[in-house]
């Protein structure tokens, strides 16, 4: 026996309108129009999805900001040199205790093989002071494809035919680029096979069924095809960016929210089986009484993506539109193709576990026990829960912003081992100088500006186009460190005045960040912002909502701090700077996911109690689905797509088994009437 409810319980029976007839979406004839609609448009989306790599956009995720000067000066650069955009290729070579007469000859051979993919040619080779390397640095010809291929065609150069005991790597632009590449290709079906195998897994154990779990994930399936083929014609027609990173996350949220919405959907219609023996009639019920929370929570997930459009940072940017199709493509499917789907293949689907009209379905032991202990002291239970949250969130601190060039991959790369080479005998920003963009009149000033900064090692002769001078300005730290960002804004400081711009790899770095910050700065309260309006209309409270944005806070805090010590485990506990705002977004959204679940269930039930017996299995099954398909995006080659797998996956858990089942049901318990101020929870 659950103990006294906070509000006066009347039976379901007692209180339930009128049984509506079947909507035509799941009657008898027009389930079998809707599946073939889905499969016609499955069979059309199928090939426009496969293409959805052909029109990916990846220069964003490197790219500076659109309002930075580093952009600023890299398009006047692009303006005055139409070659500027290509990508260089810079060739190491190193052997210790110094080079020798045959690796002088090897590389002058490859300078000469290499200049039929060079633009004007391969410069000579630039000896290192200690003597033990040589470097040609050589921009590429021809178009992304040809230079490509030409990328591929030096490294195996490199790789093959050289004398034994020299090290060689190829690094620079070309470099990572190709590195991309190789670790990418095949990695968007991987993710695809990986994601769906685990998805299958947990709805097998789930339902305990052979054949259930094929609809749902026959569903989810034709609705990622769907998202990307949308995905596609928008970003091949309508100018939509789409990148790497948005492909991917776009095939774990299809995945992810399509399987939630059907397990909530499932779980009422096997309720209603119960109650029904039409299963038309049966599936009405459950479309009715399921789909308000199902789209308020879709609403919910998109509206808060759709806020990335206001980012400064392109790929965050990007991210949004591309997302929040997917969170459409699932909603429409889960609610449609689905119940059609079900509907056709009727009660046969659950065996050996077939719910017949009438079974007493019972209370879960274990969530009925939970809520008991919820509603015996609930003001200690979310005290302490939330104490616990807080010190989790603890973790956070240990981890820190900005990931090192030679840690992008979570294998060693080529381009990786090139800067490492690099930076051992040269100045370590040899490979990635400075551009100092200026009018040609004021080329010499500024040369003599940026040769008296602390931090540059050298200034190279102005390449003069037109009216455009660039100055190369190598630097004496790493390209991706603190020291050569303060060295940037030196340098920028020495050349204010003269109309110049400093660009460069570093630049952009340090633009990016800046822009991050800038993007944290507005976006976290505009999608808190969001998130609290569409809980207040949908709960029809004030308090409610308030609390729970604040329950939704302390969990990514949590969420955050637990995820450090897993990181840290795996040596990843530098963070890609978009990470914290991105895996701030999925939590809130998606953890408000749960919320909804709960609150509608408990307007329904006039108790949060009861909602939580009622919920627990479904929230809970929703959340490790959930978990596991973010966890998925761990078997991809980078680090930022393994932190974003693993702080999510760790959120979702934490949300799902201790601030849905404890910490939210306690707080509404422990407030009372108040929680649903200034409406009466009836």
């Amino acid at each position: 026996m659950l103990p006294r409810m906070t509000t006066r319980l009347q039976s379901p029976e007692s209180t339930r309108a009128p049984e509506p007839d079947p909507p035509r979406l799941v009657g008898p004839r027009t389930k079998f129009l809707v599946v073939l609609f889905w499969l016609v448009l499955a069979g059309v989306a199928a090939p426009l999805a496969i293409s959805l790599t052909s029109v990916q956009d990846n220069d964003s995720l490197t790219s500076a900001p659109h309002s930075s000067e580093a952009y600023r000066a890299q398009q006047r650069v692009e303006q005055a040199f139409p070659d500027a955009d290509a990508l260089v290729a810079v060739a190491v070579y190193t052997r210790d205790g110094g080079i020798t007469d045959a690796d002088r000859a090897a590389v002058e051979a490859d300078r000469t093989s290499f200049a039929r993919y060079a633009i004007d040619g391969v410069p000579p080779a630039v000896p290192s002071e200690d003597g033990e390397a040589l470097l040609l640095s050589f921009p590429l010809r021809g178009d992304p494809d040809t230079q490509s291929a030409a990328t591929s065609d030096i490294r195996d150069a490199l790789d093959t035919g050289e004398p034994a005991g020299l090290e060689t790597a190829l690094t620079g632009s070309a470099g990572a680029s190709g590195d991309v590449f190789d670790a990418f290709e095949g990695m968007d079906v991987l993710l695809v096979l990986v994601t769906a195998a685990v998805v299958a897994v947990l709805l097998l154990v789930t339902y305990r069924s052979p054949v259930l779990w094929l609809i749902p994930l026959l569903t989810v399936g034709v609705a990622s095809q769907v998202a990307s083929a949308v995905v596609y014609l928008l970003a091949k027609n309508a100018g939509l960016s789409v990148d790497l990173q948005a492909q991917n996350v776009l095939t774990i949220l299809v995945f992810g929210a399509g399987t939630d919405y059907a397990l909530l959907l499932i779980s009422r219609y096997r309720e209603e089986l119960r109650r029904h023996e039409n299963r038309h009639r049966a599936m009405a019920n459950a479309l009715r009484r399921s789909f308000p929370a199902i789209a308020a929570s879709a609403a919910t997930v998109s509206l808060a993506l759709l806020c990335l459009l206001f980012a400064d940072l392109n790929s965050t940017r990007a991210l949004g539109p591309v997302a929040a199709i997917g969170i459409a493509a699932a909603f429409v499917a889960m609610t449609t193709l689905l119940p059609a789907l079900l509907v056709v293949c009727g009660r046969w689907l659950f065996w050996p576990f077939v719910p017949r009209v009438g079974d007493t379905t019972g209370d879960s032991r274990g969530w009925s026990a939970v809520a008991r202990f919820v509603g015996r002291r609930p003001g200690r239970v979310w005290g302490s829960t939330a104490v616990i949250l807080a010190g989790l969130a603890l973790g956070a601190t240990t981890l820190s912003l900005g990931i090192p060039a030679d840690e992008t991959f979570t294998g060693e790369v080529g381009s990786v081992t090139g800067q490492r080479l690099v930076a051992q005998h040269y100045a370590a920003g040899t490979s990635a100088p400075a551009d100092v963009v200026v009018d040609a009149g004021r080329a010499d000033e500024v040369v003599a500006a940026a040769r008296g900064v602390d931090g540059v090692t050298a200034v190279g002769a102005p390449r003069v186009s037109g009216d455009t001078a660039v100055i190369p300005a190598t630097l004496t730290d790493p390209p991706d460190s603190q020291a050569a960002e303060d060295t940037i804004d030196r340098l920028r400081a020495a050349v204010d005045g003269t109309g110049a711009l400093v660009g460069g790899q570093t630049a952009g770095q340090l633009d990016t960040e800046r822009a991050t910050d800038r993007d944290h700065r507005l976006l976290v309260p505009l999608i808190l912002g969001v998130v609290f309006v569409i809980l207040v209309v949908l709960l029809r409270a004030l308090v409610a909502p308030l609390l729970l944005i604040l329950s939704v806070v302390l969990s990514y805090a949590a969420a955050l701090g637990a995820a450090a010590g897993v990181l840290h485990l795996l040596g990843y506990p530098r963070l890609e700077y978009s990470i914290v705002l991105t895996t701030f977004l999925f939590l809130v959204a998606l953890g408000v996911d749960y919320t909804i679940f709960l609150m509608t269930r408990a307007r329904e039930e006039r108790s949060v109690q009861r909602a939580l017996v009622s919920t627990g299995t479904v929230i809970t099954s929703a959340g490790v689905v959930l978990a596991a398909t973010f966890a998925a995006l761990c078997v991809l080659p980078l680090t930022p797509s393994l932190q974003l797998g693993v702080i999510v996956a760790v959120g979702v858990l934490i949300d799902t088994f201790v601030v849905r089942s404890l910490l939210v049901p306690a707080l509404a318990l422990h407030t009372g009437r108040r929680f649903w101020w200034p409406s009466r929870h009836a």
